[in-house]
This record gives C-alpha cells, structure tokens and sequence, in this order.
C-alpha cells in the first residue's frame, strides 16, 4: 500500500547557501582527507625531489580520469539509499564482494602500515631527539589513539575531526608555498608526457592513490549511507510503504535497488535532490583542493630538495628543512594533519568496508547489521559475527598489522609507494563495477541521478584510459628487469 503524499512532509529541507554547503558536507571531505597524506606528502616530495618536474602530468592525469569512478559511488548512494557493496552482492556468486573483502584485508594491513608511518614519521622527526622512541611506537600510539576515537564517537567524530585537520592542512600549506612559491616557467610540465628512467613505482602510486584509491570510494559509499541524509534516510521507510522493493542481499536482483524518484511525493524529491547536489559540491569541492595540495607539494620538492632521493625515517626532516624555522612549524602541524587524518580515517573505512562485505555474504552478519550506535543491541554487541563486532575486529587486526609491519619494515616513502601501487592495479575493477551499477541500477528516465550523456561517456573513456595506463606500467615493470638480464 502506497504512502500518504504528506507522509514525508516532515523532512527538513537541508540548507544550500555556501556556510550551509559546509555545515553539511561530510563523506566528501572524508574521502579528500583519506587520500590527502601520505600520496601528497610522500609520494609528492618524492616525485619531485627525484625526478623534479618531469611527472608534473601524473596529477591532472589521475585527478581527471578517475574523477567519475569516484563519483558513481557517491551517485548511486544517493539514488538508491544503498551502498555500491549492497548492489556488488548482486553479482553472479557474489565475486565482486569477494574481491573486495581480500584485497581489502591486504589494504588494512599493508595500505595502513603505509599511511601510518607516515603519520609517525612526522612525530619521530619532532620527538625523535626528546624521547628516542623508534617509528613503530609512535605508530602503535597513533594507531591507538585513532581507534579509540573511532569507536567511541563513530561517525561524527570521524567527519568533525576530518573538517577540522583539512582546515589546517590547507592553511598550512598554501601558506608555506606562497612564501616560497615555485616558478611559473615550470607549469607547462603539467602538460608534458615523461616518464623517466626508475619513475614506475612513483606513477603507480600517483595514479593509484591520487586523489586516493579507487577503492576508497566504496568507503565513501558506506560513509554516505551512515550519514543518513537524502535516499539514505528514506530508504527503509520507502521499502515499507511501497515505493521501493525490499532488499535482500541473498535473494534480491539489482533490479531490487532501483528507486523510482518520479513516484514519490514532491517534497521528498526535493529532499532527495538537495542533499544529492550537497554530496556533489562535497566530493567536487574536495576532488579540487587534492589536487591543489597535491600540486604544491610535488612543486615545492622539485624547487627545494632535487635532486634528493627523499627515502628513510628522516624524510618528513628533509622535507621540512627546506623552510625556514617560522614556516618549518607551520609546514609541520600541516603535515601532521594530513597524515594522521589519512590513517585516522582509513581506521573507519576500511574495516566498515570488510563489515559491509560481511553483511553481503554471511546470513549471521546480515541477521544483525548495522554499526552505528542507534543500530546496536545487546545481540550485537554479544555475538561475534554481527557487523559492528567484525567492524571492531579488523579495525584491531588493522592496528597490529600495520605496527608489525613498521616495526619489521621501517621505511615510510617505501611503505606508501608499495601500497599505493596495490590500489594503482586494483582500481581499474572497481571502475569498472562503481560505472556498471550506476547505468544498470539508475532508471534511465530520472534525470537528476541518471549520468548525463557526456558523464556516460567520459566515464568509459577514462575507464579505458586509466586501464590502459595501468596495463603499460605492469607491462613496464615486467618489461625493464627481462631487458636488464638479458643484458638489453
């Protein structure tokens, strides 16, 4: 039985002005700050200190073409109330959840140990002459401290904490640029294809964790669904009513996550329309300030350390040697920022993700879903399968993973170029199924969720083209070692 048309009548209309923008930007934000880190202050400085301006076009590059498998995600959840690993379940034998659950359990172990020796080695460069503790206790305390937060204040201490380190990390940094700003005669290698010799690494990183792995877009999905706004607050109360199936992730097609927006009562279109275009400005607004910073710190190190190998514990030391001591204390609560939010907010993403999977394949972990504090019961919190306890148990796995790893392999540039290569050659996949759903599940005729035509087709043609370059940097890396032994 349909719903009343003043059933919905109650749903407050979200602010758009631009402090109303901000208020409630949030999954956005969080995706920029989970990329904004260890690829920037890194794999950027060692970008530029290496090899200086020569792989200035891996930004626009990275930025531009995966640009739409990162919106898709964002799109679909505001069409559909549904995360994309609700509609991945739908899938012949479930593969995509699969995939993802493994190379997942990879990323929080070694994609964590990258980003948080990052965040650690900014502490040992400080602290390392005070206290003379070595990288993985500072990791472990990070670690520490960012699991605690999470688990006590879940979401919205996961979104404030993000606004505000964003605030400071992009002060911090225009800042230190302006005061020593690199020449502009240098910009059009923004435009310039090069790759020099023993770069591959470096691009796989840049392609794979500019702004930030594609994979983080199936955070973002989640983090969007948690906020509870738009679709993602009515879905439940539309599957009641009539307007939309249940669903169910061991019986349910993708046809089952379609939602006809057209039927719906006018001030829940507009509702859902609002908080849509919100959560676009939000991924917009933070797409182009990645790559803002991203831009400025490859910048800086190709001005003020090349040639530099930019490696070891000491790098956050060499990189910040290159400002004065005013500045040297500016660039350095920046780049704290940066990577500790970095790994603060993988601490939640990742083992949400590995719940939500979970919840896609096992009827234990679907009987009590959910990982928010509203959500939980005794039930959950007691059983061990439910979805807040496997959330809690990769998000402790991850921690003792990641500091094992630093402690074993204490080199944070290495670290994070690994890492970032692994989400470099796993991205191309999640495109690709982040894309599908979203023209497959999407009616065609709603011409607010639906892709545009040119979004349609500058979509594939930037899943080919990031395919492509993913193909030619493992053809490469295959290719140098055989022409080295054979003696070429």
């Amino acid at each position: 039985m349909l719903a009343k048309p003043d059933s919905f009548d109650a749903l407050p209309l979200p602010e758009t002005s631009l402090r109303g923008l901000f208020r409630h930007f949030g999954p956005g934000m969080i995706l920029m700050m989970t990329g904004v880190g260890t690829s920037h202050l890194l794999t950027a400085p060692a970008a530029g200190g290496r090899f200086e301006f020569a792989l200035l076009w891996c930004i626009p590059v990275a930025y531009i073409f995966k640009y739409y498998g990162f919106e898709m995600a964002f799109r679909f959840t505001n069409a559909t109330g549904r995360s994309m690993l609700d509609a991945y379940t739908t899938a012949p034998g479930k593969w995509p959840v699969w995939y993802v659950l493994v190379t997942t359990l990879i990323q929080a172990a070694l994609g964590q140990a990258g980003r948080l020796a990052a965040a650690a080695a900014v502490l040992f460069y400080v602290f390392s002459e005070v206290l003379g503790l070595d990288l993985s206790t500072y990791g472990l305390a990070l670690g520490g401290l960012s699991v605690g937060i999470i688990l006590y204040g879940r979401y919205a201490v996961v979104e404030l904490a993000t606004k505000m380190l964003a605030g400071l990390l992009f002060v911090s940094t225009v800042g230190v640029y302006l005061f020593r700003p690199a020449p502009l005669s240098e910009m059009g290698h923004f435009f310039t294809f090069e790759v020099p010799g023993g770069s591959w690494l470096i691009i796989a990183a840049f392609l794979g964790l500019l702004p930030t792995g594609m994979d983080v877009s199936l955070q973002a999905s989640e983090w969007g669904k948690a906020k509870r706004v738009g679709m993602g607050r009515i879905r439940e109360q539309l599957e009641q009513e009539g307007y939309a199936r249940p669903f169910d992730p061991f019986a349910s097609t993708k046809s089952d996550l379609t939602v006809d927006v057209s039927t719906l009562p006018e001030h829940a279109q507009e509702y859902c329309r609002r908080w849509f275009r919100i959560g676009l400005w939000d991924f917009s607004f933070g797409h182009v300030v990645s790559a803002v910073l991203a831009s400025i710190f490859l910048l800086l190190a190709a001005v003020w350390l090349y040639p530099s190998p930019v490696e070891g514990r000491a790098v956050i030391g060499e990189i910040a040697g290159i400002f004065p001591p005013a500045m040297r204390v500016v660039f350095l609560a920046g780049a704290f920022a940066a990577t500790f939010s970095t790994a603060f907010n993988y601490f939640d993403g990742w083992p949400r993700v590995v719940a939500a999977c979970c919840r896609n394949l096992f009827r234990t972990t679907a009987a009590l879903p959910g990982i928010a504090v509203h959500q939980l019961t005794e039930a959950h919190r007691g059983t061990w399968s439910s979805e807040y306890n496997v959330y809690r148990l990769t998000m402790f796995y991850s921690l003792a993973a990641a500091v094992l790893i630093i402690a074993g392999l204490p080199r944070p540039v290495f670290l994070v170029l690994v890492s970032s290569a692994l989400a470099f050659f796993i991205a191309p996949v999640i495109f690709f199924l982040n894309l599908y759903y979203c023209l497959t599940v999407i009616p065609k005729t709603d011409r607010v969720f639906y892709p545009s035509r040119f979004a349609t087709w500058f979509s594939w043609f930037s899943l080919v083209v990031f395919t492509g370059l993913t193909v030619v940097v493992i053809i490469a890396r295959i290719y140098q070692p055989l022409v080295e032994m054979l003696g070429g």
